[in-house]
């Protein structure tokens, strides 16, 4: 973990309430895909975490939708610092032994994957990425995926858009040895009951402190008590208990 100040380069709504944000500073601490920031914002208390999108040597790209007070004021930043501490959580690590992969993401939960594709086809392996949405105003980053030369799949739950239904609803249409997924608890638990192999699940949880001293995300998993924010937020499918 690191704590550092950023100076905000742009700020740009992309989709219905998301908004995608590039932030320059010291990037030197996030160490795998999947990790996450947390921002602090003048006037609250708790800082608020995200999921990292990309990044390079001098800047994080992060995507949130405004759900709160916090998310609401972020959007109406086009400019200024922030104080952020970087290189959260474990993140994903990514195996040698699959060929075949697949990414699973729910409106939110897409960003944390996007790194994850561009790490995975640098490595040779064959990426499937299914995003899910509400609906065809929710839709965001398809383009940025098939960039990578990611065969990408959006379902909409209304149909308004893609594959009608939910990313489960797609997977019956992918080969794939290994899978890594992250979106809303309701999604996960579908994504675990419909996958037949090994896989990382990327939990959204409210946190405090986002470094892992108020134990305000601890959760039970098979192996004893983890913290989201620490020992997670990526946990393995053998270690999940619902």
């Amino acid at each position: 973990m690191q704590q550092g100040i950023f100076n905000i380069v742009n700020n740009e709504k992309i989709a219905n309430d998301v908004y995608k944000m590039t932030l320059a500073g010291d990037t030197s601490a996030i160490t795998a895909p999947g990790q996450f920031i947390n921002i602090k914002l003048d006037g609250l208390f708790l800082r608020r975490p995200i999921s990292v999108y990309d990044y390079d040597s001098e800047n994080i790209v992060i995507i949130y939708k405004v759900v709160g007070k916090g998310t609401d004021i972020l959007s109406k930043m086009k400019d200024g610092r922030l104080d952020v501490l970087t290189g959260l959580g474990n993140g994903y690590k990514i195996s040698d032994d699959s060929k075949n992969v697949l990414l699973l993401g729910g409106g939110v939960g897409v960003p944390p994957l996007y790194n994850l594709a561009k790490k995975l086809i640098e490595k040779g392996k064959n990426v499937t990425a299914v995003l899910g949405f509400n609906s065809e105003s929710d839709v965001f980053c398809e383009d940025d995926f098939k960039k990578l030369g990611v065969e990408t799949m959006v379902t909409t739950a209304d149909g308004t858009y893609g594959i009608k239904g939910f990313v489960t609803d797609a997977i019956s249409e992918v080969s794939y040895d290994e899978f890594y997924t992250c979106g809303p608890e309701p999604m996960l638990k579908a994504v675990y009951n419909a996958t037949n192999t090994s896989g990382q699940f990327s939990f959204e949880e409210r946190m405090g402190c986002g470094f892992g001293a108020c134990m305000g995300c601890s959760c039970k998993t098979k192996y004893g008590n983890k913290r989201i924010c620490v020992d997670g937020p990526v946990l393995v499918k053998e270690e999940i208990i619902w």
